[in-house]
């Protein structure tokens, strides 16, 4: 078996335009990923060079295979299995500020360097009050990104084409607007001058974006077979499913599609001055799917997003809830949504990504005001119309969550939360259970109760759960 580096497989030689805040298995399997195709393709000519975001990370190991790893996607494409592996050879070099500072900075300071890219976890886009940021470098990521730009705009005294696209991929809404008020709140602290400001502002493009790939990352289960498969000694290789969605907006996102033009290579990446519209589209079918899925799934003991989708009863119940439900309130051309939702639940069959249902349960109550409480919202206000697939999963989700479903559950939620429904909860007297339940509005933070149907609609499904069993209360739905 061969050592994978530059000596035993080509790797091209390209100008840096991307500088990459993250080493993680998500960025190298999408957004590295879809660079190293639209490079291929003919599309862009740009190069890679991953900064590690913290003191102890990968650069270490990734420079010692040269950068080079492969990404291996399986998934489901037309309801057949796919495989696909592809060798990134994208990445430049890889660099840990902490330790070689100098070298960092000759990075930032490329005239040809156009994309930042990020993804320093949902935590990483905070600000710290007093940090100091001419530090090399600063802690924070906002920090860096302050002392960045400040040394970009002072080395090249201003220059209006010297300005940086920002696209950040941490899972917060408004990812990229949040990190430009950082940064602008960092220059006021920091009393720089104005003329920054106004760079920043003018010249500079902070992206928000909506991410979309399940990567389970490294297949330590069986890396002996893939490293066989690939023929290579692979350290790093880089476990996917086939699915990928990019969405990137901003008041610019013309100009930024013109400058990296990744859907031009036929990658599903798409660009829009808002991604709100977009993002409550996926959070309703994609999420909401899932937090309907769980209570449901877990009571006729699947424990897999895959299990509960080979139950004939579960997925007529998900596609039903889809099409009857979600789409139709919301405002989008029909077959477009059609499409888009096709494209989504597909990825419910892919046999290759273990997705446990348990983990997706986590604080199901929130989860299930945020994604599902619209469309039921929405179907009332805008159909005149029940939604009883949507109040099914309510009732499914209260029924686990009171102590008295049939398969064994310990919530991974707010104890307070739990404690009040198993105290609440009466199997004799059930729509006051869920009466009182709902109006607590210390669980919600909508009121659920405004909804006149909901209260007696839940009552009745639990009512049903409890007294003849999901796979019966489910197959009386779907009749």
């Amino acid at each position: 078996m061969k050592e994978l580096n530059k000596t035993t497989v080509h790797k091209p030689l390209l100008p840096v335009k991307v500088l990459q805040f993250g080493e993680g298995n998500f960025l190298r399997a999408f957004v590295d990923w879809m660079i190293d195709i639209a490079n291929e393709r003919g599309v862009m000519h740009h190069g890679v060079v991953i900064v590690q975001p913290i003191d102890k990370g990968m650069t270490d190991a990734l420079n010692r295979q040269d950068d080079l790893y492969h990404v291996y996607l399986e998934g489901i494409r037309e309801r057949k299995t796919v495989k696909e592996i592809r060798l990134v050879t994208c990445i430049q070099d890889a660099v840990n500020p902490y330790a070689e500072y100098d070298r960092y900075e000759h990075y930032f300071l490329t005239p040809g360097l156009e994309t930042i890219i990020s993804n320093t976890t949902e935590a990483g886009i905070r600000y710290e009050e007093g940090e100091d940021i001419f530090a090399e470098p600063p802690a924070s990521y906002p920090g860096k990104i302050t002392a960045l730009l400040y040394k970009r705009f002072k080395h090249f005294n201003g220059d209006p084409e010297r300005g940086l696209t920002v696209i950040c991929c941490e899972l917060i809404e408004n990812n990229g607007s949040t990190l430009r008020e950082h940064v602008l709140r960092h220059a006021r602290a920091n009393r720089l001058e104005e003329a920054f400001v106004r760079w920043v502002n003018a010249h500079c493009r902070f992206c928000d974006t909506l991410v979309d790939r399940i990567v389970t990352g490294f297949p330590r289960e069986n890396i002996d077979e893939i490293k066989a498969e690939l023929g290579y000694n692979d350290n790093l290789v880089v476990k996917a499913e086939y699915y990928h969605l990019w969405a990137i907006g901003g008041a610019a996102h013309e100009e930024v599609r013109a400058r990296f033009p990744l859907d031009r290579a036929g990658l599903h990446v798409l660009y829009m001055p808002d991604i709100k519209p977009f993002r409550d589209k996926k959070v309703r079918v994609l999420n909401g799917s899932h937090t309907a899925m769980v209570p449901v799934g877990l009571q006729l003991g699947c424990e897999t997003v895959m299990d509960a989708f080979r139950n004939p009863l579960v997925e007529r119940y998900i596609n039903a809830l889809v099409a009857r439900e979600v789409l139709p309130v919301i405002d989008e051309e029909r077959e477009e949504l059609e499409s888009f939702a096709a494209g989504i639940l597909e990825r419910f069959y892919n046999p290759c990504i273990r997705h446990a249902l348990r983990s997706i349960s986590l604080n199901s109550l929130s989860k299930w005001e945020a994604r599902n409480f619209p469309t039921v919202l929405d179907n009332l206000e805008k159909a005149g119309k029940v939604a009883e697939y949507s109040l099914f999963s309510l009732a499914a989700l209260l029924v686990l969550y009171s102590g008295h479903a049939p398969v064994p559950f310990t919530p991974d939620d707010t104890p307070g939360h739990v404690a009040f429904i198993r105290q609440h909860w009466n199997n004799e007297e059930v729509e006051r259970g869920v009466r009182e339940i709902i109006e607590n509005k210390q669980i919600w933070t909508v009121p659920l109760a405004s909804v006149p149907p909901l209260i007696p609609t839940v009552a009745k499904f639990a009512r049903t759960i409890l007294d003849e069993g999901m796979e019966q209360a489910l197959t009386q739905l779907l009749s």
